[in-house]
This record gives C-alpha cells, structure tokens and sequence, in this order.
C-alpha cells in the first residue's frame, strides 16, 4: 500500500505486528510483514485501458470488427506500483471471454497472463476456435498473487465486445458520368474537367474504399454509413488512357478483390474566348478566335511588339486613357463557374494600380487580374470576390504572362506568373452576377477605373481547370540559338560561329589545337608523334594562362533578360595558383557575369553582381569539382538566367543543385563583348584560363533543365 495513505485499521494493525516482531526478531523482517499485512487489491481496470485487436474498447453499435482472431490487451494498475521497488509487486491479468453458440449455449474462456509490472501492457492471444460472425464479450481483472480487482465491467464499467468476419468483401462497382469506360464513349473532354467516379460493393458492411489513379491521387474515402456507396472527384491532368484501381474495405478491415477502372483522356478543350490582339495597325476592333469580337477604344493601338520566343506576332498598346480598352460586350465567364484568363501582358509603368482583364458584376468587378502597386513595390495580382492573391515583380517594359483560375469543385483561386504558381490556392467566393468581360480597365462604383497602360496579347479565357503544365507551356518563351563556336579551326586569327554569325577572334597565347589532319599514323609509325584527342569533335581552343583569350564582338547574349550559355573546359593545372575565367561579358564597371575556376573552394563559380557598379553585391552560386590537370575529357559548364523566375543556375555536366542556383530579381543589360579565358580586372584583364576550351554555345531564352544535358555533346540541343 502507499505508506501516506494507510487507513486508521492498518496503522493499528501495523503498530501491533510491529510490536510482537521487534520482540522476536531484527527490523528487516518488520518491514516485509507490514508490506504483507497492508497489501490493499490491484485497481479495477479502466474500459479507455483496454484494447481489441488494436481497436478501442467499444460495445453495442460500436463494437470492434476484426479480421481474425485477435489479441486481447489490458493495462492494469496496483496502488503500490508508485511507492515499491521495481519488482516489489507484479501484476497479472485474468481474461474471461463468452459468446452464445448456434445451440443458444453460452460459452466461456479464460486466460491468466504472466505476472509483469504494474502500468505494462498484458494481453491474450485470443484462440484459434473463436466463432466467426458472432458477437463475443470479454472483460478481464488484475491479481497482485494476494489479492485481485474488480472486473474491468463492473460499477461504471463495461464488457468490450468484438465479432471476428472472415468474409472478404465483394469487389466493387465503379461508374463516372463524365468519363465513362470506352465501351461505352472511347475518348472523353478532358484535361481540366473534372470526373467524379462512385466505388459501390454489394457488400453491406463496406465502410471505406482504397484507390489510385494512374499517375496520382491516391488515397482512402470513407462511407458515410457502413454499405454506403463513395463518390470521390478526379481532375486529369494529361490526356492519354488512363485508369483507377478500386478496392472495397470492410469494417474488419479485411480487403476486397481489385477492380481496375479505365477511360481515356481527350486534351484539354479549346478557349471559349480567345483574343490574340494581332490585328492591323488602324483596327477599331479585336478579332475572335473563339467568343466574339472585341471593340476596341480610341486608345488602343494595334501592331505592337509581340514577347520573343511565343508563339505571338503582335500585340496592342492602350494609353491607359479613358478610351484604352476592348470589349466584346457580353460576359466571358459564366457566375460560380471554375474558369482560367490568361494575357502576356508588358506594362510602360508600375506605379498605380492596373488591370489586364477583368468582369463587370453590377457596379463592381466579378474578378480582376492585373498589377497592383504598394508601398513594398509592385506586384501582380488576381482578385475575385474578397480574395486577392499576389506575387512576383512587375517590372517596366517586361513581358509577363498572368493567368488566374478560379476552381468551384475545391472553392479556391489560384495565380500563376510566367508559368508559375504564386504561393498557395485559396478559398474564393465568386460574384453572383455578371456583365460584360473587359480588356484593360475593371469596374467599380464611379465607373471604370485602374487602366491597363502597356501592351497586352494573347487573351485568353477557358471554362475548366488549366492544369499546372498547361499554364507552364502557355507562358513558354522558345529559346533561340544564338550562336555555337565548335573551335575546329581558326583562318586569319578568327574561329567560324556555325551558322555564319560574329566569329571569336584568337589574342596572343591562344591557338586552335587540332586532333587530325597529321599524314602519318601512330599504329603504323613508331616515330609519328602522339595527338591528343581534341575535347569534343576535331579541335579545341587552347589558352596558355598568361595572355591568351577569344573574343566575340558585341553583346552576345542580353544579359538583362532571359539567356543560356554552354561551354566544354579542361583545366591544364591540378592545383591552379589564382582563379581562372572561362566565360565573361562585360558593363561600363564589372563584369555582368563570369564563370570561373576558383582553386581555394576547389569549385566552379558563376559571379553575378545586381549592378553594373564596381563595388556592387554579388550572387555567386557554385559546383565544388576539383581541376582536371589537363586529364579527362573536361566538364561541361551551363549558366541559364530565368528572368521570369528571377533564378540563376550553373550546371556541371548537365547537373545543378541548390548550391549553384541564386536568385537574381533585376538582370541588367551589359554592352561589353563576350570573353574566353579572361574577366575584367580594374581597368585591364585578368583571371586568365590555362587549359583547353570547346564548343561555346550561346542561346536567348533559358533552356529547360532537362535540355541543358545536350550541351557541350558536339550535337543539336532540341529546342521545343
């Protein structure tokens, strides 16, 4: 018993064995024959302390159903577990399990469990002959070896109760209206449009249904009631065949046969409007290319530049006047319905707020997507409702593509920019009402207001979900080549660009190094003199370190927008003594970016500043390689400046990683030449490259990652 809680009876009695022992013996045996006398029972077990198969305790409709025989588990306590040793006093559990049998006779187990620790876990393996389908009660209490407690359902406890099933469940039924199977209709729209597909077994103890969609969802819906039916929505994301694998479960857990539903996917459906804003310059109107035409306001002008690498070939201008708009007059988004608008969109100034496209809603905007300016700088936006939703950068003169959705199936909006999703989806409530779509102004209580000053091309609205990769090809600017030096050979001191364009021109120190064109051959010819294999195809630049370099004159690349570079570089030394530049092109006062050997970090370094500014912050991202020592077929170096992203990335044979990607918000344009082997040092040259140089390949645009591979391998990089 605890020693603080001994009752008035025990105390007399303690004090009187205690007398008669100290009498007879030492003081050791006083106190095991207090331990003896006092010994107060185990507690009652609790019905929260107790387990079926690992289901709570539960009775009635509440029951536990389980899938075999299971395993009976009790926690039982004793008072004096606080207050004694370890081991002092154990506890075992008596179990007493019944049922009815099919001759309506009752029928009892029993089971003691080993004595173990007060407060550990006792359980019983239930056996093998427990009826099936039957409901059986158990209850269990603690023994301490002197005295035991009362059973676990007695006073306000209760008996937990089970039922073993040993039937699987049938396997289920699986229908879609939207996208029913292709004996029926063998494609189906589409890509974006939501199906929803019920799972019904004929089995009415059902109470949840397992799936996986080829390629993701996966996961369990429950049945609102045990043999109810479960309806769960699917939003395919590519078209193709596709398929879900079903399975019933019951409320023993036991698992059904699988059932495989298959369909097949159309791509997604076309705009329900689409203005492309190409038209002549002098339109008074913007052609439809679905939807109806848009008028067009004194203040918009057609024939603009369209973004490079779209798919676009013009684009219009609106003043942002009272008369820079377009309309078609009637709505383009149906009230509470999911749908997407999209634009490339170029603003000429960031300081107000602004609106690319919008919904007229009584006196006010059912949805607007735009740019909104704040304190903190601009930002683009999409409102619907009372949600806004904001992110990226808008950036004067710069194209960027915006599309909003709104989603009824999830209740939520989304924003994308250049392709991208800003932050989270959230919950939206749409306008009820609607009114005409608009094209560069919103309304509001005093009328329209927040124009759209800057160009804008390619609106565009759907009536379904555009899928994250639809959003992301949508905003695709295609890269262009803008030149590849494959360094074969040099005339007159100038190495060919393919394709015809501004060559490199060799300084001092630098020479072409060729791999054939010798008459004899070193097989046949013990004298004929050993040729080492050119880095990629028959020749590579070579630069001694001290003065040699290439040039080719004029910005190669913009550095202020979008651009990738490649380049093959082999190192003569193992441990260069300085940092080595391979790649460089230049501003009025630093570099705008260069890439190069930096031996203390034993790494490959692109170095960024954010301005052309001597002393301006660098991003400097890196790829740790040691130097090849003239050994090896060189690395492949890659450098890709995402505008849109505001990310820039140096990849090492084809591989980038979070150390070498930076973030870069505001590239600025260079005007210096692009430089092989040497970077500015004050007001000469320096960081000058010894070793081997290959195949330099210029591009607009930034190539995807997983094209960035086929650089530098002598061959074509697939542009899509």
């Amino acid at each position: 018993m605890r020693r603080s809680g001994a009752t008035r009876t025990g105390v007399r009695r303690l004090a009187a064995v205690s007398c008669a022992t100290v009498v007879a013996t030492a003081g050791s045996v006083l106190s095991g024959t207090a331990f003896a006398a006092d010994n107060l029972p185990p507690k009652q077990p609790l019905v929260q302390d107790l387990k079926t198969g690992g289901k709570a305790c539960a009775t009635g409709e509440d029951k536990a159903y389980v899938s075999g025989p299971p395993t009976l588990w009790a926690v039982l306590h004793d008072p004096q577990e606080d207050d004694l040793p370890a081991g002092a006093d154990l506890v075992k559990g008596e179990f007493e399990a019944w049922w009815t049998d099919e001759a309506g006779l009752e029928q009892r187990r029993t089971y003691t469990s080993s004595p173990t620790l007060p407060g550990t876990a006792q359980q019983w393996r239930m056996p093998e002959g427990v009826p099936a389908n039957t409901v059986v009660s158990w209850h269990v209490r603690a023994n301490d070896g002197k005295a035991v407690s009362a059973w676990s359902d007695e006073g306000t406890g209760s008996a937990c109760e089970f039922v073993y099933d040993d039937v699987s469940p049938e396997k289920p039924a699986v229908t879609s209206p939207e996208y029913p199977n292709p004996e029926e209709v063998f494609w189906v729209d589409g890509v974006g449009v939501y199906g929803h597909f019920t799972m019904d077994s004929p089995s009415d103890d059902v109470v949840s249904y397992t799936y996986h969609f080829l390629g993701g969802p996966s996961g369990t819906a429950a049945a609102e009631r045990p043999g109810a039916a479960v309806t769960v929505p699917y939003l395919p994301l590519s078209s193709g065949p596709a398929s879900v694998q079903v399975r019933a479960v019951d409320r023993a857990g036991r698992s059904s046969a699988e059932t495989t539903y298959r369909f097949n996917v159309k791509a997604g459906r076309a705009p329900v409007a689409h203005w492309k804003l190409d038209d002549p310059a002098g339109s008074r109107s913007a052609a439809a290319e679905t939807g109806t035409a848009a008028r067009a306001g004194t203040g918009v002008t057609f024939g603009g530049a369209a973004p490079a690498g779209t798919g676009a070939t013009a684009t219009a201008a609106l003043d942002g006047s009272g008369h820079g708009f377009l309309t078609p007059d009637v709505p383009a988004v149906t009230p509470g319905k999911t749908f997407a608008v999209s634009a490339w969109a170029r603003p000429a100034r960031t300081d107000r707020n602004m609106t690319v496209a919008s919904q007229d809603a009584g006196d006010t905007a059912a949805f607007r997507l735009g740019l909104a300016s704040r304190d903190s700088g601009p930002v683009w936006s999409f409102a619907i409702g009372g949600t806004r939703l904001s992110g990226g950068a808008p950036e004067t003169g710069e194209w960027a593509h915006l599309l909003g959705l709104y989603d009824q199936e999830t209740g939520t909006a989304r924003l994308y920019v250049n392709g991208r999703p800003v932050g989270d989806a959230v919950k939206a409530t749409p306008s009820a009402t609607s009114g005409a779509f608009q094209i560069g102004r919103a309304r509001g209580t005093s009328g329209y207001h927040a124009r759209w000053h800057g160009s804008v091309g390619e609106v565009r609205v759907h009536d379904r979900v555009v899928v994250p990769e639809e959003a992301e090809a949508l905003a695709y600017r295609k890269p262009a080549l803008l030149g590849r030096w494959a360094l074969e050979n040099a005339t007159d001191g100038a190495s060919p660009e393919q394709g015809g364009g501004t060559p490199l021109r060799l300084g001092a120190g630098a020479t072409i190094h060729r791999a054939t064109g010798d008459s004899c051959i070193p097989e046949l010819d013990p004298d004929c003199p050993y040729v080492p294999p050119a880095l990629v195809g028959d020749g590579h630049l070579r630069l001694d370190g001290e003065t040699g370099h290439a040039v080719a004159e004029g910005p190669v690349v913009d550095t202020g927008d979008s651009f990738t570079l490649g380049v093959v570089v082999r190192l003569a030394d193992s441990e260069p003594a300085h940092p080595m530049t391979v790649l460089s092109q230049a501003g009025e006062n630093t570099d705008a970016f260069k890439v190069r050997y930096e031996p203390s970090e034993h790494a490959w370094q692109l170095v960024v500043p954010v301005r052309d500014e001597a002393d301006a912050r660098e991003v400097v991202v890196s790829q740790i390689e040691a130097a090849d020592g003239g050994e090896g077929q060189g690395h492949r170096l890659a450098v890709v400046y995402d505008d849109a992203a505001d990310t820039v990335k140096l990849f090492l044979d084809g591989v980038t990683n979070a150390d070498a990607t930076g973030t870069l918000p505001d590239g600025w344009h260079s005007s210096g030449a692009l430089q092989v082997g040497r970077s500015k040092a004050g007001d000469g040259w320096g960081e000058y490259l010894h070793g081997d140089v290959d195949e330099v390949q210029a591009f607009s645009g930034a190539l995807k990652d997983d094209r960035i591979v086929a650089l530098g391998t002598g061959t074509d990089v697939f542009l899509d």
